[in-house]
């Protein structure tokens, strides 16, 4: 069968993979932008801990994500529990870095005179800091779903949920029937849910950025 019949024969189940994979990418990333903000908070005002903190999230990041799945095994078994630990952990860096940078990036004359009108500091971080630096650390976000959304196909590899099944499946029957439909299929859901999710971040930044900071 050609590509768009094997679409309509799988339709619910590619209807159920592509739900699966968006709601396990978008999982991990809010994890890991509640995770990596908090991080970022609190070391940005010290280099060290700062360059400690990105130093780690690049470590795990320049692992190889099936050397981290099979690694994941042993403790977590196969399925989600594996997936998820692994892509929120490749999310962390570029959140955790652009929140450092920031908020490092805030105006000190800001800082002053937020201090200077009786401003504690958690209050001038909830209220000034974070605020100017949400722009940076929302293309954080976008940078870290979109390594979530590639690096979850290869999740099918501890049986993850997700498009990578039909990826994988296809690429281990190449040369059999339907083998390139499948692959195809798993590839081009990943690229429109990627689009997708990039759009939907653009909507955030314009709704959640002040007009001021904007312009």
């Amino acid at each position: 069968m050609n590509f768009w019949e094997y679409l309509r024969s799988r339709q619910e189940l590619l209807v159920f993979e592509t739900w699966q994979h968006a709601s396990m990418v978008f999982q991990c990333v809010v994890a890991a932008l509640l995770l990596g903000v908090a991080v970022g908070v609190l070391v940005y005002r010290s280099p060290r801990l700062s360059g400690f903190a990105t130093g780690t999230a690049g470590a795990v990041f320049t692992i190889p994500s099936l050397a981290l799945l099979g690694l994941l095994i042993t403790p977590l078994g196969l399925g989600v529990a594996p997936s998820v630990v692994a892509l929120t952990l490749y999310s962390l860096l570029p959140i955790v870095r652009n929140t450092i940078v920031g908020l490092n990036g805030v105006d000190r004359t800001l800082v002053d005179a937020a201090r200077g009108i009786g401003m504690g500091r958690g209050r001038i971080l909830l209220r000034v800091e974070l605020p100017l630096a949400w722009p940076v650390i929302l293309t954080g976000a976008r940078v870290a779903t979109q390594l979530a959304m590639g690096i979850g196909a290869i999740a099918a590899y501890v049986s993850g949920p997700g498009l990578g099944e039909q990826i994988f499946s296809g690429l281990g029957r190449l040369g059999g029937a339907n083998s390139v439909n499948m692959t195809l299929a798993g590839t081009l859901g990943v690229i429109v849910l990627a689009l997708l999710f990039d759009g939907c971040f653009l909507v955030i930044g314009r709704l959640t950025t002040p007009r001021g900071i904007r312009a």
